[in-house]
Protein backbone atom coordinates (compact mmCIF):
# COMPACT_ATOMS: atom_id res chain seq x y z
CA UNK A 1 0.00 0.00 0.00
CA UNK A 2 2.94 2.27 1.10
CA UNK A 3 4.47 1.62 -2.18
CA UNK A 4 1.08 2.15 -4.40
CA UNK A 5 0.91 5.41 -2.45
CA UNK A 6 4.59 6.84 -3.26
CA UNK A 7 4.31 5.35 -6.85
CA UNK A 8 0.71 7.71 -7.03
CA UNK A 9 2.34 10.66 -5.62
CA UNK A 10 5.46 10.79 -8.28
CA UNK A 11 3.32 10.47 -11.01
CA UNK A 12 1.17 13.33 -9.72
CA UNK A 13 4.28 15.16 -9.86
CA UNK A 14 5.64 14.29 -13.06
CA UNK A 15 2.59 15.21 -14.35
CA UNK A 16 2.77 19.00 -12.74
CA UNK A 17 6.11 19.85 -14.02
CA UNK A 18 4.84 18.64 -17.05
CA UNK A 19 2.23 21.50 -17.25
CA UNK A 20 4.28 24.00 -16.22
CA UNK A 21 5.06 27.04 -17.41
CA UNK A 22 8.63 27.98 -17.94
CA UNK A 23 9.70 31.28 -18.12
CA UNK A 24 11.01 30.77 -21.71
CA UNK A 25 7.74 29.18 -22.56
CA UNK A 26 5.74 32.21 -21.62
CA UNK A 27 7.50 34.58 -23.46
CA UNK A 28 7.26 32.60 -26.46
CA UNK A 29 3.69 31.87 -26.36
CA UNK A 30 3.26 35.67 -26.09
CA UNK A 31 5.32 36.48 -29.08
CA UNK A 32 2.98 34.12 -30.93
CA UNK A 33 -0.07 34.84 -29.73
CA UNK A 34 -0.60 38.33 -28.79
CA UNK A 35 -2.88 40.31 -30.52
CA UNK A 36 -1.38 43.00 -30.59
CA UNK A 37 2.28 41.89 -32.50
CA UNK A 38 -0.01 39.76 -34.84
CA UNK A 39 -1.76 42.77 -35.69
CA UNK A 40 1.31 44.71 -36.16
CA UNK A 41 2.96 42.03 -38.15
CA UNK A 42 -0.09 42.81 -40.74
CA UNK A 43 0.77 46.46 -40.81
CA UNK A 44 4.14 44.59 -42.27
CA UNK A 45 1.74 42.64 -44.88
CA UNK A 46 0.30 45.99 -45.64
CA UNK A 47 3.68 47.82 -46.33
CA UNK A 48 5.00 45.11 -48.83
CA UNK A 49 1.67 45.44 -50.89
CA UNK A 50 1.94 48.99 -50.60
CA UNK A 51 5.13 48.17 -52.59
CA UNK A 52 3.93 46.31 -55.20
CA UNK A 53 1.49 49.00 -56.28
CA UNK A 54 4.17 51.60 -56.58
CA UNK A 55 5.95 49.00 -58.74
CA UNK A 56 3.07 48.82 -60.55
CA UNK A 57 4.11 52.29 -62.13
CA UNK A 58 6.43 50.64 -63.96
CA UNK A 59 4.69 48.24 -65.99
CA UNK A 60 1.58 48.95 -68.54
CA UNK A 61 -1.38 48.93 -68.57
CA UNK A 62 -4.16 46.93 -70.78
CA UNK A 63 -7.80 47.87 -70.54
CA UNK A 64 -10.50 45.47 -72.90
CA UNK A 65 -13.44 47.14 -73.69
CA UNK A 66 -16.80 45.91 -75.18
CA UNK A 67 -19.99 47.69 -76.53
CA UNK A 68 -23.19 46.87 -78.09
CA UNK A 69 -26.01 49.62 -79.13
CA UNK A 70 -29.20 48.87 -80.59
CA UNK A 71 -30.57 51.55 -82.83
CA UNK A 72 -34.34 52.08 -83.71
CA UNK A 73 -35.16 54.98 -85.69
CA UNK A 74 -38.31 56.76 -85.42
CA UNK A 75 -38.61 59.22 -88.03
CA UNK A 76 -36.47 60.27 -90.64
CA UNK A 77 -37.24 63.24 -93.27
CA UNK A 78 -34.92 64.68 -96.03
CA UNK A 79 -34.61 68.37 -96.92
CA UNK A 80 -37.77 68.10 -99.17
CA UNK A 81 -39.66 67.14 -95.99
CA UNK A 82 -40.65 63.63 -97.16
CA UNK A 83 -39.87 60.17 -95.44
CA UNK A 84 -36.25 58.75 -96.10
CA UNK A 85 -35.52 55.95 -95.70
CA UNK A 86 -34.28 54.35 -92.64
CA UNK A 87 -31.40 52.08 -92.49
CA UNK A 88 -31.25 50.84 -88.46
CA UNK A 89 -27.95 49.43 -87.52
CA UNK A 90 -26.81 47.18 -84.10
CA UNK A 91 -23.27 48.46 -83.57
CA UNK A 92 -21.02 46.43 -81.37
CA UNK A 93 -17.08 47.55 -80.76
CA UNK A 94 -14.59 45.58 -78.75
CA UNK A 95 -11.03 47.12 -78.20
CA UNK A 96 -7.45 46.67 -76.40
CA UNK A 97 -5.92 48.96 -75.38
CA UNK A 98 -2.14 49.26 -73.94
CA UNK A 99 -1.01 52.30 -72.07
CA UNK A 100 3.10 52.54 -71.20
CA UNK A 101 4.58 55.70 -68.96
CA UNK A 102 7.68 56.99 -70.38
CA UNK A 103 8.15 59.90 -68.32
CA UNK A 104 7.07 60.35 -64.66
CA UNK A 105 9.68 61.99 -62.51
CA UNK A 106 7.74 61.06 -59.23
CA UNK A 107 7.40 57.07 -60.11
CA UNK A 108 10.94 56.76 -59.03
CA UNK A 109 10.04 58.43 -55.17
CA UNK A 110 7.24 57.02 -54.64
CA UNK A 111 8.97 53.77 -55.68
CA UNK A 112 11.54 54.35 -52.94
CA UNK A 113 9.78 55.47 -50.49
CA UNK A 114 7.46 52.42 -50.66
CA UNK A 115 10.65 50.67 -49.79
CA UNK A 116 11.32 52.20 -46.94
CA UNK A 117 7.67 52.16 -45.91
CA UNK A 118 8.85 48.35 -45.65
CA UNK A 119 11.61 49.13 -43.31
CA UNK A 120 9.72 51.29 -40.91
CA UNK A 121 7.29 48.71 -40.75
CA UNK A 122 9.81 46.26 -39.66
CA UNK A 123 11.11 48.62 -37.29
CA UNK A 124 7.68 49.61 -35.69
CA UNK A 125 7.20 45.49 -35.73
CA UNK A 126 10.78 45.30 -33.73
CA UNK A 127 9.66 47.75 -31.23
CA UNK A 128 6.25 46.07 -30.85
CA UNK A 129 8.01 42.83 -30.03
CA UNK A 130 10.28 44.39 -27.33
CA UNK A 131 6.73 46.12 -25.80
CA UNK A 132 5.79 43.38 -25.73
CA UNK A 133 8.28 40.97 -24.65
CA UNK A 134 9.17 43.66 -21.94
CA UNK A 135 5.29 43.40 -20.94
CA UNK A 136 5.22 39.97 -20.65
CA UNK A 137 8.55 39.70 -18.47
CA UNK A 138 6.44 42.15 -15.91
CA UNK A 139 3.47 40.20 -16.43
CA UNK A 140 5.02 36.59 -15.58
CA UNK A 141 7.55 37.54 -12.66
CA UNK A 142 4.65 39.91 -11.15
CA UNK A 143 2.01 36.85 -11.16
CA UNK A 144 4.92 34.92 -9.67
CA UNK A 145 5.45 37.44 -7.29
CA UNK A 146 1.95 38.15 -6.31
CA UNK A 147 0.73 34.35 -6.20
CA UNK A 148 3.87 33.95 -3.30
CA UNK A 149 2.75 37.05 -1.34
CA UNK A 150 -1.29 35.26 -1.52
CA UNK A 151 0.58 32.37 -0.24
CA UNK A 152 2.12 34.15 2.59
CA UNK A 153 -0.79 36.28 3.50
CA UNK A 154 -2.96 33.60 3.59
CA UNK A 155 -0.29 31.57 6.12
CA UNK A 156 -0.16 34.91 8.06
CA UNK A 157 -3.62 34.77 8.71
CA UNK A 158 -3.87 31.42 9.61
CA UNK A 159 -1.12 32.06 11.90
CA UNK A 160 -2.28 34.61 13.63
CA UNK A 161 -5.99 33.52 13.94
CA UNK A 162 -4.42 30.44 15.77
CA UNK A 163 -2.37 33.01 17.92
CA UNK A 164 -5.89 34.91 18.99
CA UNK A 165 -7.83 31.54 19.79
CA UNK A 166 -4.70 30.90 21.96
CA UNK A 167 -4.49 34.61 23.27
CA UNK A 168 -8.22 34.11 24.58
CA UNK A 169 -7.78 30.49 26.18
CA UNK A 170 -5.19 31.69 28.49
CA UNK A 171 -6.92 34.84 29.06
CA UNK A 172 -9.61 32.82 30.77
CA UNK A 173 -6.93 30.83 32.86
CA UNK A 174 -5.58 34.21 33.67
CA UNK A 175 -1.95 33.85 32.27
CA UNK A 176 -2.09 36.92 30.31
CA UNK A 177 -3.86 40.49 30.08
CA UNK A 178 -6.92 41.51 28.14
CA UNK A 179 -4.67 44.06 26.60
CA UNK A 180 -2.60 40.84 25.30
CA UNK A 181 -5.53 39.53 23.62
CA UNK A 182 -6.47 43.09 22.10
CA UNK A 183 -3.23 43.32 21.01
CA UNK A 184 -3.20 39.63 19.27
CA UNK A 185 -6.78 40.84 17.42
CA UNK A 186 -5.66 44.31 16.50
CA UNK A 187 -2.45 42.07 14.53
CA UNK A 188 -5.07 39.74 13.01
CA UNK A 189 -7.34 42.51 11.44
CA UNK A 190 -3.93 43.76 10.36
CA UNK A 191 -3.03 40.76 8.24
CA UNK A 192 -6.46 40.12 7.23
CA UNK A 193 -6.20 43.58 5.34
CA UNK A 194 -3.29 42.81 3.85
CA UNK A 195 -4.45 39.54 2.52
CA UNK A 196 -7.58 41.26 1.12
CA UNK A 197 -4.93 43.47 -0.54
CA UNK A 198 -2.67 40.20 -1.66
CA UNK A 199 -5.77 38.69 -3.20
CA UNK A 200 -6.69 42.26 -4.91
CA UNK A 201 -3.21 42.13 -6.28
CA UNK A 202 -2.91 38.53 -7.18
CA UNK A 203 -6.50 38.90 -9.20
CA UNK A 204 -5.30 41.97 -11.07
CA UNK A 205 -1.66 40.24 -11.43
CA UNK A 206 -3.53 37.29 -13.18
CA UNK A 207 -5.16 39.28 -15.44
CA UNK A 208 -2.59 40.91 -17.31
CA UNK A 209 -0.82 37.59 -17.53
CA UNK A 210 -4.22 36.59 -19.41
CA UNK A 211 -4.20 39.90 -21.78
CA UNK A 212 -0.39 39.64 -22.47
CA UNK A 213 0.58 35.73 -22.81
CA UNK A 214 -2.61 33.70 -22.50
CA UNK A 215 -4.65 31.71 -20.17
CA UNK A 216 -3.42 30.31 -16.76
CA UNK A 217 -5.47 27.48 -15.02
CA UNK A 218 -3.27 27.43 -11.89
CA UNK A 219 -0.41 30.31 -11.63
CA UNK A 220 1.18 27.56 -8.90
CA UNK A 221 2.74 26.10 -12.34
CA UNK A 222 4.80 28.78 -13.24
CA UNK A 223 8.37 28.03 -12.75
CA UNK A 224 9.91 30.54 -10.94
CA UNK A 225 13.34 29.10 -10.70
CA UNK A 226 13.19 29.17 -15.02
CA UNK A 227 13.40 33.15 -14.88
CA UNK A 228 16.74 33.67 -16.02
CA UNK A 229 18.87 37.58 -16.43
CA UNK A 230 19.42 38.47 -19.78
CA UNK A 231 23.45 39.56 -20.17
CA UNK A 232 23.90 43.12 -20.62
CA UNK A 233 27.12 45.44 -21.40
CA UNK A 234 29.92 46.13 -19.72
CA UNK A 235 30.41 49.18 -20.23
CA UNK A 236 28.19 52.53 -21.00
CA UNK A 237 29.95 52.90 -24.72
CA UNK A 238 29.20 49.60 -25.61
CA UNK A 239 25.29 49.64 -24.79
CA UNK A 240 25.43 53.58 -26.61
CA UNK A 241 26.72 51.97 -29.44
CA UNK A 242 24.13 48.38 -29.17
CA UNK A 243 20.98 50.89 -28.83
CA UNK A 244 22.02 53.42 -32.04
CA UNK A 245 21.74 50.21 -34.03
CA UNK A 246 18.66 48.46 -32.35
CA UNK A 247 16.51 51.46 -31.12
CA UNK A 248 13.99 51.18 -33.23
CA UNK A 249 12.56 54.53 -32.25
CA UNK A 250 16.29 56.11 -33.83
CA UNK A 251 15.79 53.66 -36.60
CA UNK A 252 12.18 54.93 -37.19
CA UNK A 253 13.17 58.51 -37.00
CA UNK A 254 15.76 58.43 -39.64
CA UNK A 255 13.66 56.28 -42.03
CA UNK A 256 10.73 58.91 -41.96
CA UNK A 257 13.64 61.80 -42.58
CA UNK A 258 14.73 59.66 -45.54
CA UNK A 259 11.23 59.23 -46.31
CA UNK A 260 9.99 62.62 -46.24
CA UNK A 261 13.15 63.43 -48.62
CA UNK A 262 11.51 61.04 -51.10
CA UNK A 263 8.01 63.23 -50.52
CA UNK A 264 9.59 65.92 -51.90
CA UNK A 265 10.90 64.84 -54.74
CA UNK A 266 7.78 63.71 -56.14
CA UNK A 267 6.43 66.78 -55.37
CA UNK A 268 8.75 68.41 -57.50
CA UNK A 269 7.80 65.91 -60.21
CA UNK A 270 4.19 67.23 -59.83
CA UNK A 271 5.39 70.61 -61.83
CA UNK A 272 7.47 68.85 -64.60
CA UNK A 273 5.96 67.18 -67.56
CA UNK A 274 5.37 63.56 -68.19
CA UNK A 275 4.92 61.52 -71.51
CA UNK A 276 2.67 58.41 -71.64
CA UNK A 277 2.42 56.07 -75.22
CA UNK A 278 -0.57 53.90 -75.90
CA UNK A 279 -2.01 51.43 -78.65
CA UNK A 280 -5.21 50.78 -79.45
CA UNK A 281 -7.13 48.62 -81.24
CA UNK A 282 -10.90 48.69 -82.26
CA UNK A 283 -12.87 46.50 -84.23
CA UNK A 284 -16.46 47.57 -85.34
CA UNK A 285 -19.50 45.00 -86.72
CA UNK A 286 -22.36 46.83 -88.03
CA UNK A 287 -20.96 49.88 -88.37
CA UNK A 288 -23.60 51.69 -90.54
CA UNK A 289 -25.63 51.28 -93.34
CA UNK A 290 -22.85 51.70 -95.67
CA UNK A 291 -20.34 49.95 -93.80
CA UNK A 292 -20.32 46.43 -91.99
CA UNK A 293 -16.92 45.86 -90.35
CA UNK A 294 -14.14 48.20 -89.58
CA UNK A 295 -10.56 47.38 -87.88
CA UNK A 296 -8.35 50.57 -86.72
CA UNK A 297 -5.32 50.89 -84.89
CA UNK A 298 -4.19 53.86 -83.18
CA UNK A 299 -0.53 54.45 -81.85
CA UNK A 300 -0.83 57.91 -79.72
CA UNK A 301 1.92 59.88 -77.90
CA UNK A 302 0.82 62.16 -75.01
CA UNK A 303 3.14 64.61 -73.01
CA UNK A 304 1.16 66.27 -69.86
CA UNK A 305 2.74 69.24 -68.05
CA UNK A 306 0.84 71.06 -65.62
CA UNK A 307 1.50 74.53 -66.21
CA UNK A 308 -0.68 76.04 -63.52
CA UNK A 309 -3.36 74.45 -61.12
CA UNK A 310 -3.91 77.79 -59.18
CA UNK A 311 -0.59 77.16 -56.89
CA UNK A 312 -1.94 73.57 -55.38
CA UNK A 313 1.05 72.01 -56.68
CA UNK A 314 3.81 74.89 -55.66
CA UNK A 315 2.10 74.79 -52.16
CA UNK A 316 1.93 71.05 -51.81
CA UNK A 317 6.18 71.41 -52.82
CA UNK A 318 6.73 73.86 -49.63
CA UNK A 319 4.52 72.06 -47.59
CA UNK A 320 6.80 68.85 -47.91
CA UNK A 321 9.91 70.92 -47.62
CA UNK A 322 8.86 72.09 -44.11
CA UNK A 323 7.41 68.38 -43.83
CA UNK A 324 11.27 66.85 -44.59
CA UNK A 325 12.50 70.04 -42.00
CA UNK A 326 10.60 68.71 -39.01
CA UNK A 327 11.63 65.22 -39.50
CA UNK A 328 15.25 66.09 -39.61
CA UNK A 329 14.59 68.00 -36.10
CA UNK A 330 12.79 64.92 -34.98
CA UNK A 331 15.52 62.78 -35.56
CA UNK A 332 18.20 65.35 -34.37
CA UNK A 333 16.13 65.40 -30.87
CA UNK A 334 15.63 61.69 -31.18
CA UNK A 335 19.81 60.70 -31.41
CA UNK A 336 20.11 63.21 -28.49
CA UNK A 337 17.17 61.49 -26.48
CA UNK A 338 18.21 57.95 -27.13
CA UNK A 339 21.89 59.36 -25.26
CA UNK A 340 20.12 60.67 -22.59
CA UNK A 341 17.59 57.30 -22.37
CA UNK A 342 21.12 54.70 -22.45
CA UNK A 343 23.01 57.09 -19.89
CA UNK A 344 20.26 57.24 -17.79
CA UNK A 345 19.56 53.41 -17.81
CA UNK A 346 23.60 52.47 -17.35
CA UNK A 347 23.14 54.78 -14.21
CA UNK A 348 20.19 52.71 -12.50
CA UNK A 349 21.66 49.53 -13.63
CA UNK A 350 24.82 50.38 -12.04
Amino acid sequence: MKKNFIIFISILFLFSNANAESFSDALKRAFKTNPELNAERESLNISEEELKISRSSYLPTITLEGSKSQEDTNKLTNQSGGDATVNDVDPAVKSIKITQTLIDFGRGAEFKKSKIGIEIAKAKLLKKEQDILYKSIEAYTGLVFANEKLTINRSNVNLLDRQVETDRIRLERGNISLSDVAQSESSFAGAQAKLIQAENEFLTSKLNYENIIGDIQDPNLLDKKSIFIANLPNQLSAAIELSKKNNPDLIIAQLEYEQSQKDTTSAKSDLAPSATLSFDRTKTDDLSSTYDEREKDTLKATITWPFFSGGKNIASLRKNESLEIQKNLLLNNMTKKNLTDVASAWSNYQ
